[in-house]
């Protein structure tokens, strides 16, 4: 059986997208879009996903850095 054949049981239904933060696995509610000027374009975005529980965790670090643009619930706006 060829890995094209293995595949065509499998379900279609999008994986659950979970938290960023390292450990969690709750799932995701908000998109922390962010950018490292120092190697992105100033178009570019990177998203990191987040629980409601470390939202504000995951923005403070981005945001001591200078890293972070904005937050946006899951499903609005950019998408992972």
């Amino acid at each position: 059986m060829d890995l094209l054949g293995s595949l065509a049981g499998a379900s279609s239904a999008p994986a659950e997208v979970q938290c960023s933060r390292k450990g969690c696995r709750a799932p995701a509610a908000f998109q922390i879009l962010w950018n490292n000027p120092k190697i992105h374009t100033p178009e570019r975005r990177k998203i990191w996903l987040a629980c409601t529980e470390h939202r504000e965790w995951l923005e403070t670090y981005l945001k001591e850095r200078l890293l972070y643009k904005e937050t946006l619930p899951m499903g609005e706006g950019a998408t992972q």
